[in-house]
């Protein structure tokens, strides 16, 4: 029978679990990056959304006849606006009350939106539109690290009459 005598280093048994307390630290760390990339993300991706939709509703208005332009055309680029945000899956939807169509004039200023008036310009803008923050990153919101819990987003898109 042979003996095996095994040495081991001095204060080797101190660092027995070094390894995993580390990949902790790190795995946390990484877990709060990962989950502010996707916060951000996706409030990136709705204001890409809402910018896009302000965009429809903008072509739509820019091109509808002039002698039903208020009657008409002011709720098919509210609609199309709507409808076009709602189909990216913003949360909150999007309500027809967010969204707001001018008419402009050659000076970018707001004029009356009337049937058979010549205008220059339109504008559909989208305004109290809120973002919350806070689901996937911790740390956000009245009780967290970060002092704010939400964004307003408000894009809007200007486009020359074409008619």
């Amino acid at each position: 029978m042979q003996l095996k005598i095994t040495q081991s280093r001095p204060g080797s048994h101190y660092h027995r679990g070094v390894a995993a307390v580390e990949f902790a630290f790190v795995l946390v760390i990484m877990l709060l990056i990962m989950a502010g990339m996707v916060e951000f993300g996706r409030t990136f991706w709705y204001a890409d959304a809402l910018t896009k939709a302000t965009r429809d509703g903008a072509r739509v208005m820019s091109s509808w006849p002039i002698g039903t332009i208020s009657s008409d055309g002011l709720v098919a680029a509210r609609t199309i606006t709507k409808d076009s945000a709602n189909a990216a899956n913003v949360s909150p939807p999007l309500l027809p009350g967010n969204v707001q169509v001018q008419c402009l004039n050659a000076a970018f200023t707001p004029v009356a939106c009337t049937d058979v008036t010549a205008l220059a310009n339109v504008r559909v803008s989208i305004t109290g539109f809120t973002v919350n923050l806070g689901e996937w990153f911790p740390f956000i919101g009245t009780d967290g690290l970060i002092p704010f819990s939400s964004i307003t987003l408000a894009p809007h898109t200007t486009m020359r009459y074409m008619k």
